[in-house]
């Protein structure tokens, strides 16, 4: 493997979509990028963009430890590797930032092995490491996934995200670690909100993939995290009624938060969508980024760099 060199472009995710807790998972068009060489000797890793200060570059990186799992693997032992990361996923916010390192180290590695795992094993592994499989399923496999353990496997439905579906994301300027939004949630819920989750997963499903999205606005309530994380994210029922008033299809937190995703089909929309939750989280001082972003439906890939920027190859 000596020389080798692989990039690998790895989408953001947003998972629940609502009332779809751990398993529901839609790929979007904004990428981390993994540039992974092996190298005679040593260590080098890199990290520019997002998480540059914060994201360690050495053998802690999460990353490098999910290519070294796959290396591990199959007994190939690299003497030395090279590791250029370029972030675009903002860290702590709910757009899957842990799962694309994970994924995009796994993928990287595999890529050099010859792809000797199956995007099968890569899932299953990249759950192990990550524990959040509505956030790897979608960043491996692209489109919107339903994903759930199956003993020590784990089982992934790839659907496709209806044609012309945007995501209109609300990211301010907080972060919230998946521990702490874990810590809030209870440990048991009421039977008639599980019954209230279980038709809205249904509902979105239906909604999602037979092109029936006025459903979504009902299809995205959620009983299960939601009003739990309210006192982690400022203003989250504010911001996602804003959404919706907006004239959203549907708005729910993206995974753990703080991001709030509102779906649409507009592009004239989207604007509005991002201006009035923009306006929502700054009236309490908090400054929110809000990218429109399509669907990813290729998933993690290697690329090839041209003029028009990385086409997967």
């Amino acid at each position: 493997m000596s020389g080798r060199k692989v990039m690998v472009r790895v989408p953001a995710t947003s998972s629940n979509l609502g009332p779809g807790f751990d398993c529901l998972g839609l790929a979007l068009e904004l990428y981390n990028f993994v540039e992974l060489k092996v190298v005679p000797e040593g260590l080098d890793v890199t990290v520019q963009g997002e998480g540059a200060l914060e994201i360690p570059a050495d053998e802690s990186n999460l990353t490098l430890r999910a290519a070294r799992r796959a290396f591990d693997l199959h007994r190939e032992h690299p003497p030395g590797l090279s590791l250029r990361l370029t972030n675009n996923i903002p860290l702590a916010r709910g757009l899957g930032s842990s799962a694309a390192a994970v994924v995009g180290g796994l993928v990287a590695a595999n890529a050099l092995l010859g792809n000797r795992l199956s995007k099968t094993e890569l899932l299953r592994l990249a759950g192990e490491m990550d524990g959040h499989l509505d956030n790897v399923a979608p960043a491996l496999l692209g489109g919107l996934t339903v994903a759930v353990p199956d003993g020590a496997a784990a089982l992934a439905l790839r659907l496709e995200p209806p044609a012309g579906l945007l995501a209109v994301a609300a990211v301010p300027a907080v972060n919230v670690y998946t521990p702490r939004a874990r810590a809030v949630l209870p440990r048991d819920v009421p039977f008639a909100d599980a019954v209230f989750n279980l038709g809205r997963v249904a509902l979105l499903v239906g909604a999602l993939t037979g092109d029936r999205l006025e459903f979504l606005a009902p299809a995205m309530a959620d009983r299960l995290h939601q009003k739990y994380r309210e006192q982690l994210v400022p203003g989250l029922p504010g911001v996602i009624e804003a959404a919706l008033e907006a004239g959203a299809l549907g708005a729910a937190l993206s995974g753990s938060g703080p991001t709030v995703v509102a779906l649409t089909d507009d592009p004239e929309k989207a604007g509005a969508i991002a201006a009035g939750m923009r306006e929502t989280f700054a009236k309490l001082g908090l400054p929110a980024w809000t990218p429109t972003l399509a669907p990813d439906r290729e998933g993690a890939c290697t690329v090839e760099t041209a003029a028009g920027g990385a086409i997967c190859s």
